[in-house]
C-alpha cells in the first residue's frame, strides 16, 4: 500500500466512526428523554425508568432506542404500539406503583358551555387511558 491508500484507508475509517458516534448521540438523548417521560408519568428514578426500558427492549427483542422512540410518540399522542405495550405495562408493574402526585398530563376536557374555568386535565395511564 502507498501512503496515499493508507491516508484513504484512516479517512474512511474516521468517517464511520464520526457517523457512529452521530448515531450514538442522537440514540442517548431520545433514551434519556424517554427516561423522563416514565419519571413523570410513573414517579420512578431515574435508574429505575433506565431499568423499565431496558427490560421491554429485552423482552419484545425489540432495540432499547426503538422503545425509548415509542414512549416518547406515546408521552405526544396517548398512544402506545401493541408491540410494547404489554411488555411495558408488565416492567411498570414490577418496578412498583407510581408515587403520587406525578402523572403526565396529557388531554384536557374543556368546562361545560357557559363556564369559563379552566379545562379539566385528564391523566393517562400507560394503556393510553385515563387514568
Amino acid at each position: 500500500m502507498t501512503d496515499h491508500e493508507d491516508l484513504l484507508d484512516k479517512i474512511a475509517a474516521l468517517q464511520r466512526e464520526v457517523d457512529q458516534l452521530r448515531h450514538a448521540l442522537v440514540s442517548h438523548a431520545v433514551v434519556d428523554q424517554a427516561i423522563g417521560v416514565l419519571r413523570a408519568v410513573h414517579g420512578l428514578g431515574g435508574q429505575e425508568s433506565w431499568d423499565v426500558l431496558q427490560r421491554v427492549s429485552q423482552n419484545t427483542n425489540i432495540k432499547l432506542r426503538k422503545v425509548a422512540a415509542d414512549v416518547l410518540r406515546w408521552a405526544d399522542s396517548g398512544r402506545l404500539p401493541a408491540r410494547i405495550g404489554p411488555a411495558l405495562h408488565e416492567a411498570l408493574t414490577a418496578a412498583g406503583p407510581a408515587r403520587p402526585g406525578r402523572v403526565l398530563i396529557h388531554r384536557t376536557h374543556p368546562a361545560p358551555a357557559g363556564e369559563s374555568e379552566a379545562p379539566e386535565p385528564t391523566c393517562v395511564g400507560t394503556d393510553g387511558q385515563p387514568g
